[in-house]
């Protein structure tokens, strides 16, 4: 049994100082809330689990019953993203995600009358492919727009097409040769724009080979089901527009607009390129839709860039017809539970390195700038990004990850890094971050990657062994016992966390309980409900017998699947305070 925790965070008010009080940092209020929850053995969970994994075998355009189908309908705002991360994971790691996606499409196209309206909306369908091409394309997209997006917030120029915000002022002082014309700045502003756009939309189209098969295959399921909706002529790119409405739209255009929440930097972007990254996702958005809203609407100073995206979008259909033109109808991969392959390198950058003992060295002096890398399988480091010659500590053989308190060393954001060696002796690895976000983040990152190691430790020092005694507890012993417990399991949640699919299965069980009495006033309580075939005279097929029959069985069966949940929270519950005995929850 574990624990999970979620801490969520809302800037409620700021309130800004003046001038006399500059120098101080003012005031800012929060809302906070966190919520706790209990996660029983993984044996709990599997009749929820079977439930749900059934669902997506039926036919979803009739379905009202079913697991998936109540939390379609109870979920709202913004709890239906965190859903949709849950159940995009728990089917993932059952290699079922392809299922799942095609029964939430069935269920949204059954509702669709209006094919400008498919997937606009955040329905738990276009949210489950959304979070989906984040769980399994994060790779994918940074290798597709990394190169471009670090040109950007390094180049740092001057973009401007809209004449309501153009600062000619702004534009003299970057090039120092008088104040240019507005004529002469949107030139410029193009000439960079296209400058951008062109390698990204290079980079897509050619990208075909490096998209993952699962999401190939999800697009072409998605193409089919689209295209057996809406087969008339006049709907002829409907099944473009609805991949490109999630490849583009909620996948290519967000991660350029924010690249900081997609990884793809380590800061958010500074005004001036904020402005240019918001036009470049605007012309990827422009490509997305095929054009069909170019010299519409109230941004006509888009004007001059219209002939690179036209040019753009007379390439599209090849490139989504070649993206769904993917054999095989088995999940790519099948169960698996990480989502990042253990060569893939999910964290880089620079930290001052120190050695548990340097011989004699001053503080300031024992820590050493070293770029290093961490993957799935080792943690490696050397002088510089080019340096031919690295270091590696197996992944394998780290028993801890934690901070170090600021008195050990005089300095702030240190870590430790404790492995073990092949005799059973441990090591100690000191690394200072350069912030308190860089060290929460590789705090975080080391942890999901040493999560699967054994004999980890429970305990540790959060001080270092110098002057002949530890620096927290003062004990004078360098081999005694940790006087801190170890945080193993805290760490930030992020697409590449590993799948849990019990901590996955424990918060739709908690989303099913809010409408548990609804369904069972729907199915099993409603008496004046005339079930006779006389009856059935409307169009509600929930009137045929035979199917009303079937949908009270099926609320029936989840009923007593959530009462068996109940009833095993409450007894893990007792036990934790020593009211009762524990004894096996059946088999």
């Amino acid at each position: 049994m574990a624990k999970i925790s979620s801490l969520n965070v809302r800037v409620v008010e700021g309130r800004a100082l003046p001038a006399k009080d500059v120098g101080n940092l003012g005031a800012l209020r929060l809302k906070v809330r966190l919520t706790e929850d209990r996660v029983l053995p993984s044996r709990c969970y599997q009749p929820l689990r079977e439930l749900l994994m059934e669902s997506v075998l039926g036919p979803a355009e009739e379905d009202v019953s079913s697991p998936l189908a109540m939390l379609e309908e109870l979920t709202l705002g913004d709890c239906r993203q965190d859903l949709a991360t849950k159940l995009v994971k728990l089917f993932l790691g059952q290699g079922l995600a392809g299922p799942l996606l095609d029964y939430l499409t069935r269920r949204e196209l059954a509702r669709t009358t209006d094919p400008n309206t498919l997937f606009r909306s955040n329905s738990l369908a276009s949210k489950s492919m959304e979070q989906f091409m984040k769980l399994v394309g994060m790779p994918y997209l940074h290798e597709v727009l990394k190169p471009v997006i670090h040109r950007v917030f390094e180049e740092k120029k001057y973009i401007e097409l809209d004449p309501c915000k153009m600062d000619l002022g702004r534009t003299k002082r970057i090039s120092f040769k008088g104040t240019p014309s507005e004529e002469h700045v949107r030139e410029t502003s193009l000439g960079l724009l296209t400058g951008y756009l062109g390698p990204i939309v290079d980079a897509i189209l050619g990208s075909v080979g490096r998209c993952p098969a699962a999401m190939r295959l999800a697009f072409k399921q998605l193409h089919l089901r689209v295209e057996e909706r809406f087969p008339q002529a006049e709907h002829k790119d409907v099944k473009y527009l609805a991949i490109s409405g999630f490849l583009f739209l909620r996948f290519f255009a967000p991660a350029i607009l924010t690249p900081k929440l997609f990884d793809l930097r380590d800061q958010h972007a500074d005004p001036q390129t904020s402005r240019s990254l918001l036009l470049l996702a605007k012309a990827v958005q422009s490509i997305g839709n095929l054009g069909q809203q170019l010299g519409q609407g109230k941004e006509l100073w888009t004007a001059p860039l219209h002939p690179f995206l036209l040019q753009s979008i007379s390439h599209v259909r090849d490139f989504l017809d070649q993206l769904v033109d993917v054999d095989g109808e088995e999940e790519a991969g099948g169960p698996a539970r990480a989502l990042v392959p253990p060569s893939v390198t999910v964290r880089e950058g620079y930290l001052l390195k120190r050695k548990e003992e340097p011989a004699g060295l001053a503080t300031r002096f024992a820590f050493k700038k070293r770029y290093f890398w961490l993957s799935g399988e080792t943690f490696s480091y050397s002088k510089s990004p080019e340096w031919q010659m690295r270091s590696t500590i197996p992944v394998s053989h780290i028993r801890a990850v934690e901070r170090v308190d600021e008195g050990a060393f005089q300095l702030p954001h240190v870590m430790q890094v404790v492995t073990q060696d092949g005799s059973g002796t441990l090591h100690t690895t000191y690394l200072q971050c350069k912030n308190v976000n860089d060290l929460n983040q590789w705090l975080s990152a080391l942890r999901k990657a040493s999560a699967p190691n054994p004999d980890k430790l429970a305990t540790c020092h959060p001080g270092a062994f110098r002057s002949a005694r530890w620096t927290c507890c003062l004990q004078a012993e360098r081999s005694a016992a940790g006087c801190s417990h170890t945080h193993s399991a805290v760490t930030l949640g992020d697409w590449s966390d590993p799948l849990d699919p019990d901590a996955e299965t424990q918060m739709i069980y908690r989303q099913l309980l809010l409408g548990r009495d609804q369904l069972r006033m729907k199915f099993l309580e409603d008496s004046n409900m005339d079930t006779s075939p006389e009856a059935d005279t409307g169009k509600d097929f929930r009137a045929c017998p035979d199917a009303l029959a079937g949908q009270r069985e099926a609320a029936a069966r989840l009923l007593e699947v959530l009462e068996d949940l109940d009833q095993a929270h409450e007894a893990f519950r007792q036990q934790e305070q020593g009211k009762m005995v524990w004894a096996p929850l059946g088999p």
